[in-house]
């Protein structure tokens, strides 16, 4: 019985091991395993030498060509710039924003708003930047008038289906006299390392991925509405005519990721050091964030309801939620269909659209939940690793989506 016994223990170890050794490798975790929360935080670190990369400025041009190179050491060497004219408008005075409490009148006039809000504004003012050496890095300001301006990207060519393509993108331009290292660092460093990721030795997908960062979002998401405007038409158009290259593969879907770092939830009362709340000029309570990354924090992945692609939008959204439960390690996604002001709304109408972002653009960003957004404290040295743990679960949950969408294979 013994002897039976252990030759049984044996067959099953043998059918187990034959099992374990013809189980296929996913590819997909294996491309998400090479993200790195050092090295992300390295990438949004060495765009923050650029100051807030202010749109028109030595600055911008400067963080463009150093963005285009990394993308080339990556192997990501088929870089390319979209080239367009930008007129800058008239400059005006800061915006007068009031506080907005429960019951009381909304920031910007008309009806009422509810719920614990802070003022939201963008910093016009240079001198609100402490750090000396920040504020002579940003001092250029954008010129007036109209002038070139530019916006890089490359492409992994897809091995099969190269003649449609995802598009991955963020912008990289930034105001308010900071770093702009969450507005919009954190979805650049995204968008770059996707790049990088895709691009090592082995990794071939079967359709293309167009890696993007855009110019000219914080003036109207001028950048992203040149290149609708510019190679809307070109899509699936092979050139030269059987080379089998398409500079312009079709549309699939676009996925833009803009700040990413930052879920504290809403704004809380400010207390003074006896513990009571801090009061405005008004005689209103003043609200801030809480210092800690919520423990509900989660990554927001919103499309437009009202989108001409909106069904599409929401199978995208989904596809990324459905990734993001699978292959990210420390924070949820929610699915919203609020998509608004950032760089996928010119694409929306023409293909399935998400944005990859820390809130709600509208409910809680619009409601004050980030401090930080267009100020002087939007710097590399504000955030915890929380907070870009966050942004390198927005990674995981984009890297994985896309390469499943996109048919990503790895080598051994």
């Amino acid at each position: 019985m013994a002897i039976k016994f252990a030759l049984a223990v044996l067959a099953v170890a043998s059918i187990g091991s034959v099992a374990n050794a013809q189980a296929p490798v996913d590819p997909v975790a294996t491309l998400v395993d090479h993200l790195d929360l050092e090295t992300y935080k390295a990438t949004i670190k060495g765009l923050t030498r650029f100051g807030d990369r202010r749109q028109g400025t030595a600055r911008n041009r400067a963080a463009l060509d150093w963005i285009e190179a990394q993308l080339k050491a990556y192997g990501c060497t088929n870089t390319e710039r979209l080239q367009y004219d930008f007129t800058e408008p008239a400059r005006r005075g800061p915006v007068q924003l009031q506080p907005v409490r429960a019951g009381g009148p909304a920031a910007q006039g008309g009806g009422t708003l509810f719920g614990k809000r802070a003022p939201i504004g963008v910093n016009t003012d240079p001198l609100a930047q402490p750090d000396e050496k920040l504020r002579a890095l940003n001092a250029e300001q954008s010129p007036m008038g109209t002038s070139l301006r530019e916006s890089v990207y490359c492409t992994k060519v897809g091995s099969t289906r190269p003649d449609e393509m995802y598009i991955v993108s963020a912008h990289m331009d930034g105001i308010g006299f900071g770093e702009a290292a969450n507005d919009d660092g954190s979805g650049t460093a995204l968008v770059m390392e996707l790049a990088r990721i895709f691009s090592l030795p082995g990794v071939a997908t079967e359709r293309s991925i167009r890696f993007i960062l855009w110019n000219n979002e914080e003036t109207g998401l001028n950048g992203a509405a040149a290149y609708v405007a510019q190679r809307q038409s070109l899509q699936g158009v092979e050139s030269p005519k059987g080379s089998g290259r398409y500079p312009e593969p079709k549309w699939l879907g676009l996925i833009q990721h803009d700040m990413l770092l930052f879920d504290h939830g809403m704004p809380i009362p400010k207390l003074d050091a006896a513990g009571k709340p801090v009061l405005d000029a008004r005689g209103q309570p003043v609200y801030t964030a809480p210092r800690e990354q919520r423990a509900e924090a989660d990554v927001n992945i919103e499309f437009q309801v009202n989108a001409k692609q909106a069904d599409g939008a929401a199978r995208l959204a989904w596809a990324l939620r459905a990734a993001n439960e699978k292959y990210a390690t420390d924070y949820p996604a929610a699915v919203g269909n609020r998509m608004t002001n950032t760089d996928s709304t010119p694409f929306m109408d023409l293909v399935p659209a998400v944005s990859v972002r820390e809130n709600e653009r509208g409910m809680q960003i619009g409601a004050g939940w980030n401090p930080h957004w267009h100020q002087p404290t939007d710097v590399y040295a504000t955030y915890s690793d929380k907070d870009f743990l966050l942004g390198l679960n927005a990674a995981q949950t984009t890297l994985a989506a896309v390469a499943q969408l996109a048919g990503a294979q790895v080598k051994p």
